[in-house]
């Protein structure tokens, strides 16, 4: 394999910021925030708007995720006259 053409793979963190939810996995993702996990190391931290503990598909519950007026858009165009 060359060198210096891959990207950096390691552990991040990611954490569900409507859940509260936080898990660890490897990624080529890039960072600048880190954090300290529950075995005492500091990894890079990604934040994301849904994850399987916080999507309705995983959970049964129905959320109400709405993101920049998405919900309210689509009501406008698609109201009934």
């Amino acid at each position: 394999m060359k060198k210096e053409i891959h990207p950096n793979y390691r552990e991040v963190v990611f954490f569900d910021t409507s859940s509260d939810y936080k898990f660890i996995t490897k990624s080529t993702i890039e960072t600048s925030e880190t954090i300290e996990w529950e075995d005492g190391k500091e990894y890079p931290l990604y934040k994301i708007e849904v994850s399987s503990n916080s999507h309705p598909f995983y959970t049964g519950k129905k959320m109400l995720l709405d993101t920049a007026g998405r919900v309210e858009k689509f009501n406008k165009r698609y109201a009934k006259k």
